[in-house]
């Protein structure tokens, strides 16, 4: 493995510095970087391969390391890194494994883990649902025609002719004046939903955040808002450019083991049926229903529109397997040497789908190398480089959470049950699906404009000659579908990036092409595999500037807030009001 000299974070120049020349360096070099060491065949195994010859991992951030973590997590041996079992055991060995040779110490009392109760629900693959219309019965398949699922934890949920109701976006926002339930009485019923928000149908930039997704626009507030209106269940319309992902995304995602916090921990309603429809069938039943979607779509992007009921009915008998089950957010600290009690936070999620028996095809784990042990191995590589420097004047928490693809319920248990105050937690800082393609001229912030935190990012990527972007596809909602939300409507200011998109080789032609291929191809899919031909040039240089502004963060008195008109601000204000007190 190549070796740098490392660089001691005195000023902010230095650390400005480092980042910088590191990066260049480390990325001449990742094209031909070494994928040294096999992966763990057991636990065991698992826990003691970082003493093995095999590989020696160096203080600083580099692609040999960095492949290192990515090829033995994403590896067959570990079944996709699904939560429970001996796959979640190998993974959560293999971090604990990581932190201990780093001589961090257990990041929540005397361990490394936090229990995050589950419930795991496996509904039968050979569920149906019929939709009648005029005493005329067609059956729907799951996974072909749609998906349907519960979260209420019950092995058996019966449904009997649910009379439907087309509600648009299925929206209830007072602020924006807008109610999709004004005037009908959904209990008991079946709401029909389209994906996204109106501001993404018309492209109008008074309505909601135009073509920028709101929450409103996530299948997760939909499900929620339906649960609140009472109704027996909810079937969101699958469209592609409106989800941001085509339907074998959500067939891959829907019809594995499904995990969601026991109603204990978290009491929010819940709907007895939550599904998709393919936009094919949804067509279909609209056009049955004598109705006419593409038009009813278009007035459900204006004020004003008003439920539609549909003269059809669904009925569907959910079998599923129910198990009480346990997970785990990993999580290791370094304590501050003046500031011990206020922490920033490095997060990545560590689980993915696991092995799905019954997908189609010879492949059936679904590695999820870049999504996401490329963000494991991204804060792993940034705890290397913490230990090796100066200890920081406040403590740095090193935490790679759980069942992210369920719903991002790690980080959500974490934020209700915190081991550092959330008042006391400086910013978040997530990674989560790095690219793997090379450098950028540019760094992309999910949710742009949306914190102080982009003050610091901004001098430290321009450092390395690259500018701030906002998303290219503000329309598929990315701020809401990774871990840092969580904190972010708690009032904890977080940061998420991307490697930009405008590619040093190939331009911006070349990132959006690669980006539209891992989308279509790899994501959610047993593809996303390692690739020892990956050019991690960019990974080295994007961990390098979010080295840096942890650290700036670590060795200051900065309390970075949301900027002024964000939604979260309020929040945050009366947290740090609070910590003065």
């Amino acid at each position: 493995m190549v070796q740098f000299s490392r660089v001691a974070p005195r000023l902010i120049i230095a650390l400005l510095l480092a980042s910088g020349l590191a990066a260049c360096q480390k990325g001449e070099d990742a094209a031909t970087a070494p994928a040294a060491g096999e992966a763990p065949a057991s636990v065991n195994d698992a826990a003691t391969d970082t003493a093995s010859p095999a590989h020696s991992f160096g203080p600083e951030i580099s692609a040999e390391d960095f492949a290192q973590h990515v090829k033995v997590l994403s590896s067959d041996e570990f079944g996709g890194r699904s939560p429970g079992g001996k796959f979640e055991e190998l993974t959560i060995n293999y971090l604990k494994a990581q932190f201990e040779r780093l001589g961090l110490q257990p990041g929540n009392g005397d361990s490394y883990l936090q229990e995050v109760p589950a419930v795991g629900m496996q509904a039968a693959t050979d569920t149906t649902m019929t939709l009648t219309v005029d005493g005329k019965a067609e059956t729907l398949k799951q996974g072909e025609d749609m998906v349907l699922v519960s979260t209420q934890g019950k092995p058996e949920i019966n449904v009997a002719d649910s009379e439907l109701v087309f509600v648009g976006y299925g929206i209830n926002a007072p602020e924006a004046g807008w109610n999709d339930y004004a005037g009908i009485d959904v209990k008991g019923k079946t709401v029909v939903i389209l994906v996204n928000d109106p501001g993404f149908a018309s492209q109008d930039p008074s309505l909601f955040q135009g073509k920028r997704m709101t929450y409103y626009g996530r299948w997760t507030y939909k499900y929620e808002e339906a649960a609140r209106q009472g109704a027996a269940a909810a079937l969101i319309i699958h469209q592609t450019d409106a989800a941001g992902y085509g339907w074998d995304v959500v067939r891959n995602s829907w019809t594995g083991q499904e995990f969601h916090l026991p109603a204990s921990v978290d009491p929010a309603p819940r709907l007895p049926l939550s599904g998709w429809l393919t936009g094919e069938s949804a067509k279909h039943l609209f056009e049955r229903s004598g109705l006419d979607l593409a038009k009813l779509q278009a007035e459900a992007g204006k004020p004003g529109f008003k439920a539609v009921p549909m003269a059809a009915t669904l009925s569907a008998d959910l079998h599923s397997t129910i198990t009480e089950a346990k997970s785990h957010n990993v999580m290791a600290l370094l304590p501050g040497t003046e500031h011990p009690d206020e922490a920033i936070i490095y997060m990545a999620h560590w689980d993915h789908l696991g092995t799905q028996p019954d997908y189609e095809g010879d492949d059936k784990i679904f590695n999820g190398a870049v999504d996401n042990a490329t963000g494991v191995a991204g804060v792993l590589e940034i705890a290397e480089r913490f230990v090796t420097e100066a200890k920081p004047k406040r403590s740095v928490l090193f935490m790679l959470v759980t069942l992210e693809e369920s719903g991002l319920l790690g980080s959500g248990y974490y934020v209700q049950n915190p081991v550092i105050p959330l008042k006391d937690t400086v910013a978040v800082i997530n990674l989560d699906a790095m690219s793997v393609v090379g450098r950028a001229k540019d760094m992309v912030v999910i949710g742009y404009g949306n914190s102080e935190l982009e003050d610091i990012l901004k001098p430290a990527a321009a450092f390395q000659g690259r500018e701030l972007h906002a998303e290219s596809a503000p329309e598929r909602g990315y701020f809401f579908r990774s871990d840092h939300f969580n904190f972010a409507k708690a009032g904890v200011p977080a940061l998420y990036t991307k490697s930009g998109l405008d590619m040093r080789d190939g331009g911006e032609a070349a990132g959006e092409a690669e980006l539209n291929d891992y989308t279509k191809n790899r994501y959610h899919s047993p593809r996303d595999e390692f690739d020892p031909n990956w050019d991690l040039g960019g990974v080295v240089e994007d961990l390098n500037v979010l080295d840096h502004v942890g650290r700036q963060l670590a060795n200051s008195d900065q309390w970075p807030n949301w900027y002024e008109g964000n939604a979260f601000k309020a929040t945050r204000d009366a947290q740090r009001a609070a910590a003065s007190d």
